[in-house]
């Protein structure tokens, strides 16, 4: 099982589209997708039009056992109306766990701990981050094999980076493996001077961390979010997708690589 966590602590820059625009790619070659929603704002929750104000259950639930059950995972994960897709969703009352249940014991694992729970059920997993460094994102970074942070290629969402890259710093210390990390440049317009600018920056100074190419800016996201599908199924031939597959073919041959750094 691979899991890929999304994050920036900066909004708008493109986490969910990454998130959905990938499990949509994997779920139709054949692969079994669990996405992961840690935002209590819930915006990938209602992507798949869920109310998380309707539920029965949600991630909540499991940060409240500390050490949940695999059953409980599957109580709280739900189906989507999309093959080989199946959500674990979020609440709003994922923001109060900072405050609650920040210093309980073990806090900073409970995701990593579900996972390993259900690794023969999903061949990936697929972690929506919230904007800011917190239980959730902590949870996020301990249990992923990779993070992909994408950045919005405009001169504002250098902050947002440099500000993920201290977290990694910070969190690095009590870590003994170095978090590998791809930096994904989106909503790219070559027609601007600003994203050529920035793309220009983000590979200077994040040099081979960054994907070599980008993620355009293309209107078929926004159509698909309207319909709740993922744009690999509702768009296939826009050139977004085109440049999703693209990027999960880069990561998939990080992945192989990583597999033989570990058997060698």
């Amino acid at each position: 099982m691979i899991v890929w966590a999304v994050a920036n602590q900066k909004g708008g820059v493109g986490k969910t589209t990454t998130v959905v625009s990938l499990a949509g790619i994997l779920a139709q070659k054949g692969q079994r997708v669990l996405l992961i929603d840690t935002d209590p704002h819930a915006s990938l929750t209602s992507y798949f039009d869920y109310d998380s104000d309707r539920l029965d259950g949600t991630l909540y639930e499991l940060f409240q056992a500390v050490k949940p059950s695999s059953e409980l995972i599957n109580k709280v994960t739900l189906k989507t109306r999309f093959d080989n897709i199946s959500l674990l969703p979020a609440s709003i009352t994922l923001a109060t766990l900072d405050r609650v249940m920040g210093n309980r014991e073990g806090m900073g694992l409970v995701l990593k701990r579900a996972l390993l729970r259900i690794q023969d059920s999903y061949d990936y997993v697929l972690i929506d981050c919230p904007p800011v460094l917190g239980v959730m994102m902590v949870n996020a970074l301990a249990a992923c094999d990779r993070i992909l942070v994408p950045v919005q290629t405009e001169f504002l969402a250098l902050k947002g980076l440099e500000r993920m890259m201290k977290t990694f710093e910070i969190m690095q210390r009590s870590k003994r493996d170095k978090f590998r990390f791809t930096v994904i440049p989106t909503m790219f317009d070559k027609r601007t001077r600003a994203s050529l600018l920035t793309l220009k920056s983000i590979k200077e100074q994040y040099g081979e961390a960054v994907w070599n190419a980008v993620i355009p800016i293309d209107t078929k996201f926004r159509d698909a979010s309207l319909e709740h599908m993922p744009p690999s199924i509702f768009a296939p031939a826009s050139r977004g997708c085109y440049a999703y597959q693209t990027l999960l073919t880069h990561l998939d041959a990080l992945e192989r690589k990583r597999v033989q750094e570990v058997v060698v």
